[in-house]
């Protein structure tokens, strides 16, 4: 696999993605990755440490360049526990767990993010206003309510197909209620 272009075509997706939900500095973007997926394998039988680290690296550095947090999903073995930065799950008082991921048990998403972020920790569970799904993980139980399904400028990244959320405020009210503009879709 060329490392490079995996790396180049990571950047647009998540720009891409940042740029539509509306996220905002000091939220959380929650990531789901199979790389067995991106390597053309069936989920949980093909993971790859260099396609973790170049995925995890490149959305890490351009949410960190807009202050926005990274949480990335652990596979079931881990119930879906996320590396976050210690300092998020302080200031957002989650529950730390005892658990670090392997391979075959949390994932090489979340053994980069062990490489990458400054002090990471696991947590068991987060609210994020937004996330990208690589290889069909299933990130919905991470993200606020309403979600808004957005479509990703490339639908697939090496084999995998690529899915995203944001999320918006819920529409509460009735026929007389009014609201602002939504940002996501703009209506």
């Amino acid at each position: 696999m060329d490392l490079k272009k995996l790396a180049e075509e990571t950047r647009t997706i998540v720009v891409d993605i940042i740029e539509r939900s509306a996220i905002k500095k000091g939220q959380i973007f929650v990531l789901g990755l199979s790389s067995s997926e991106v390597a053309g394998g069936l989920i949980g039988k093909n993971s790859s440490l260099e396609i973790g680290e170049v995925i995890v690296k490149t959305i890490l550095d351009e949410l960190t360049a807009r202050g926005i947090y990274l949480a990335v999903q652990g596979c079931e073995h881990l119930n879906r526990a996320l590396v976050v930065e210690e300092s998020l799950a302080e200031a957002k008082d989650l529950e730390i767990v005892n658990v670090l991921p392997n391979l075959h048990a949390g994932g090489s998403g979340q053994l980069a993010a062990f490489k990458f972020m400054t002090n990471p920790v696991e947590v068991e569970e987060i609210l994020a206003h937004a996330g990208l799904d690589i290889g069909d993980t299933s990130i919905g139980m991470h993200v606020k309510r309403v979600q808004v399904p957005l479509v990703p400028v490339m639908r697939e990244l090496g084999g995998a197909h690529v899915t995203a959320l944001a999320s918006r405020p819920k529409l509460i009210g009735g026929a007389r209620a009014t609201y602002t503009t939504d940002p996501i879709r703009k209506f």
